[in-house]
């Protein structure tokens, strides 16, 4: 289909929402994925909790790594999801700061799976004009690792159809308190006053400050909490959790919480629902 044909079934916001999808992924067709979803009411940024690898292994009587194995797959199906979407950002919370408490072997098991991840995925990543990003304390990593992250957001940069951030060694108080002493830095040293400093001084202070803000928080293994989680970039998110253990989430959930997201009325603290 040509990006002008006329599409009958859409409102005018929503041939104008697949328009700009489409100048920036050509190859989406979200009017095809979701019918029933007008494209200006899918999210821009979505942002999930990855939980329940570990009990998918253990119900299946099967080491832990093997749960992680199944979740980075689920990863794959994911992306394909989001490319045919044309949703512009996707952030995995992949390995906690708390993770580290975890046995040395599942840590260690954990980073070559990291490594080879990365490497699996590079052909897709270019292929399908994906930027690649991580976010996190990113000093802490093994070497090896903060090398393979440096050299593949390298080699995506330029990429616009969509963003992968992955929150590895992250910890969203962590992150605030970062960006805290950044902004302390610039005011001790008097490029900053502290009566300039405002909410987008904090947000551009963040890990990711070129990445908006999700739309929607998804967690899946039906645990009702943030686990420090973007905790300043949720501040306006739908959230949707499911029972579903993430190696058991794949296109059909991801598309089921889209729907939902879609039918959800942002306020944004106002009284009138926002209209498309």
């Amino acid at each position: 289909m040509s990006l002008h044909s006329p599409i009958t079934s859409l409102s005018p916001a929503g041939i104008a929402a697949l328009e700009a999808i489409r100048i920036r992924s050509p190859k989406a067709r979200p009017h095809e994925v979701l019918p029933d979803v007008c494209p200006s009411r899918l999210p821009r940024h979505v942002a999930v909790i990855m939980d329940g690898n570990g009990r998918w292994a253990n119900d299946r009587a099967q080491p832990r790594m093997m749960g992680h194995r199944a979740g980075a797959k689920s990863v794959r199906s994911l992306m394909e999801t989001v490319g045919d979407l044309g949703i512009e950002c996707i952030t995995l919370y992949s390995f906690s700061m708390d993770n580290w408490k975890r046995p040395q072997a599942e840590v260690e098991a954990l980073m070559h799976l990291y490594l080879e991840y990365m490497a699996i995925e590079r052909p897709a990543l270019m292929d399908n004009n994906i930027r690649f990003r991580q976010i996190g304390r990113s000093a802490d990593l093994p070497p090896i690792i903060q090398e393979g992250v440096a050299a593949l957001e390298a080699a995506t940069a330029h990429h616009t159809a969509a963003t992968l951030c992955l929150a590895v060694n992250y910890a969203s108080r962590a992150e605030i308190t970062d960006a805290t002493r950044a902004i302390a830095r610039k005011v001790a040293s008097g490029e900053l006053s502290p009566d300039d400093i405002t909410e987008d001084t904090i947000s551009a202070s963040l890990y990711a400050p070129d990445v908006p803000d999700p739309d929607l928080l998804i967690r899946t293994a039906g645990e009702m909490r943030l686990s420090n989680y973007l905790l300043w970039q949720i501040s306006y998110a739908e959230l949707y959790v499911t029972p579903t253990l993430w190696p058991d989430f794949g296109r059909q959930q991801f598309l089921d919480a889209i729907r939902e997201y879609s039918r959800r009325s942002r306020r944004f603290g106002g009284l009138a629902p926002v209209t498309t």
